[in-house]
């Protein structure tokens, strides 16, 4: 049995180019979830959705002997995960960067009132919210006092009555 460790081992792209593949990809899916997907995640953060995905699409190219060589698809992981990283530690010590990279909560109900401009914000309807509210055990929109979609995408509520705030 001949094996090639020289090929598999020597990057086919050059390393910098990997890097900036791996940056671009990472951060305009990033962006995309972020601003499209938002209710779609659930309670799997975005950042963490797409570090998986991005993380096993990479790391499949070093399985194959006529995709990437192991160098390659290990530096586009590396990347990956620096990425991942570097937006968290951004977010924790910048707040203007927090606030971009993990939006404030939108209230949908205020008071018993549905908010229909920040519903139609986030394309949720009225049976969608309804239903939402008897998920956790609401019966009557009147008896809300704030429901807010998260940054995360699932909506907390709080019932007038003091209730605890739970999410869906």
């Amino acid at each position: 049995m001949d094996i090639g460790w020289g090929s598999l081992l020597k990057p086919d792209t050059p390393l910098l180019e990997t890097f900036i593949r791996g940056s671009v990809t990472y951060l305009l899916l990033f962006t995309l979830l972020r601003v499209v997907l938002k209710r779609q995640a659930g309670s799997v953060s975005i950042s963490d959705l797409l570090l998986v995905v991005l993380i096993a699409d990479a790391s499949g190219g070093a399985l194959s002997a006529n995709s990437q060589t192991l160098v390659d698809s290990f530096l586009l992981v590396g990347t990956i995960i620096f990425w991942s990283y570097a937006i968290d530690w951004l977010g924790f010590h910048f707040p203007l960067l927090q606030r971009l990279f993990y939006p404030p909560p939108l209230t949908l109900v205020k008071d018993g009132k549905m908010l229909r401009r920040n519903m139609r914000q986030e394309l949720i309807t009225e049976q969608e919210l309804m239903t939402t509210l008897r998920h956790q055990g609401v019966e009557r929109l009147e008896d809300v006092k704030i429901a807010c979609m998260e940054g995360d995408g699932r909506i907390s509520v709080v019932t007038k009555e003091g209730g605890v705030p739970t999410q869906v």
